[in-house]
């Protein structure tokens, strides 16, 4: 199994020319789910005694297997938050995946962490951090948010030796579902500050004004959100800043989508006092065209975060000598050098390029939101914000947005998930790749257009 022989050498072709086919489609097909009982029944059992050969195993993952998988990376992808990973990116995903780099250490991986710390340098001076700031790539948003708000509460507790005190996060109503799934991970409560669209210092202060003194003492991180995966809403960080450096409370900023835009001049001043948070999350896999999986999280502080994660074990100690290990910066030990695509991309394309492609995003969706107006049929809900435009079709029930977009999937047209817009079902644009072209656009639009019976 691990000699290499001549079906080795033809694996490897086959692999590597199925590769760089798809690497190349341009559009790639959207493809689509498919039930187990097809799959099944045109995989067979793909487990076997004794293997099916490397050529066979590759034949039913390109034949079976891949076209039941959705193509985050099609220029109609427009649900979620797609992906759109250059060429030099997901071909270096193929080198780090070859190099068996562990990431874990600088002793196992020096060349590789240093890498992945120039790319987490960009990204902190992008958002105004200071020179000692430094973190860590993790899987996604989820493991970025939940390792911060572990290292927020490390710091809360050592402050206040309220080490036997349930702790308490402050987010909005509008937070992404992991802030909330990081506080029930961390058997930590949380309050949701009500506030029409986004979240202000003024609605933080009323929400800390009317706890007790108790749970008032209980908080330990404000979670702010710098970009809403639904809407494209960014909370006021400047006055939130300002309230929680007076409150002596840590702040922390989700921008795993919409923090990709500090890269962009023209809408860097929507991040106003961001350069104020003790951390901050971005995903290069969402926004800054990396593959799957890449969440980069910066600490202000990064020695808070060491003290909360740092792992201790006899035949862990001789890393311990003041270098810099990744594994200290997460809740993670092992990891995959997961930013190096992404570093790849970056000092192949520079930072300039990055900068137009996400402003190349950004007049796409205003774009979008013109089509959208002058469209008779629909109705845009909201100005476009960062790279999401929000509309519906008028006269629809839920039952019709769900049939049409099933339809658009099926046929490979695109990919439009219905949302929702206070209480009722709607259409969202999220519109990440520099490939989408307005004729994308005005193809998903037009099939909006009533039947002609």
């Amino acid at each position: 199994m691990h000699q290499q022989d001549q079906s080795t050498e033809v694996l490897t072709q086959a692999i590597l020319r199925y590769a760089v086919e798809r690497i190349r489609m341009n559009p790639p097909t959207l493809d689509g789910p498919k039930s187990e009982h097809d799959l099944r029944a045109m995989a067979g059992h793909t487990i076997t005694a004794d293997g099916l050969g490397g050529l066979e195993a590759l034949r039913i993952f390109t034949d079976v297997l891949a076209p039941a998988c959705i193509s985050v990376d099609h220029p109609r992808f427009f649900s979620f938050v797609p992906a759109a990973p250059t060429e030099a990116a997901t071909l270096f995903d193929l080198v780090v995946g070859a190099s068996s780099i562990c990431g874990t250490s600088w002793l196992e991986a020096a060349g590789a962490v240093m890498a992945e710390n120039d790319a987490l340098r960009w990204l902190a001076d992008l958002a105004g951090f200071p020179q000692e700031a430094g973190g860590v790539f993790v899987s996604g948003g989820t493991a970025g948010n939940l390792s911060a708000l572990i290292t927020a509460r490390s710091v809360w507790r050592k402050a206040t030796r309220l080490d036997q005190t349930r702790g308490l996060i402050i987010t909005s109503e509008g937070a992404h579902a992991s802030v909330k799934q990081a506080a029930y991970v961390m058997d930590a409560d949380i309050l949701a500050v009500p506030c029409p669209e986004v979240m202000t210092g003024t609605d933080l202060a009323q929400a800390v004004s009317a706890l007790s003194e108790s749970d008032r003492d209980r908080i330990f991180a404000v979670v702010a959100t710098s970009g809403t995966t639904n809407l494209g809403l960014i909370d006021d960080l400047s006055s939130i800043a300002e309230f929680c450096q007076a409150s002596s409370i840590w702040l922390h900023v989700d921008g795993a989508y919409g923090a990709a835009a500090l890269a962009a001049p023209s809408v860097r001043a929507l991040f106003a006092g961001i350069e104020k948070a003790d951390s901050f999350i971005v995903d290069p896999h969402k926004w800054l065209f990396a593959p799957l999986d890449c969440c980069a999280l910066i600490y202000r502080a990064p020695e808070h975060a060491r003290a909360a994660h740092r792992q201790h074990g006899d035949y862990l100690e001789v890393l311990y000598d003041g270098i810099w290990n990744p594994s200290d910066y997460a809740h993670h030990l092992s990891r995959r050098a997961r930013g190096l695509p992404f570093w790849f991309s970056l000092a192949t394309h520079g930072t300039k390029t990055y900068a137009d492609a996400v402003e190349k995003t950004l007049a796409l969706t205003q774009a979008a939101a013109t089509l959208i107006d002058a469209s008779p049929w629909c109705e845009r809900i909201l100005p476009p914000n960062l790279s999401i435009v929000v509309f519906k079709r008028q006269g629809w029930e839920d039952d019709d947005y769900t049939r049409w977009s099933q339809e658009l999937l099926e046929t490979g047209e695109g990919f439009v998930m219905p949302t929702k817009y206070k209480g009722e079902t709607v259409l969202r644009f999220c519109i990440v790749n520099p490939t989408t072209t307005e004729d994308d656009i005005t193809l998903v639009l037009n099939t909006l257009a009533p039947k002609v019976e």
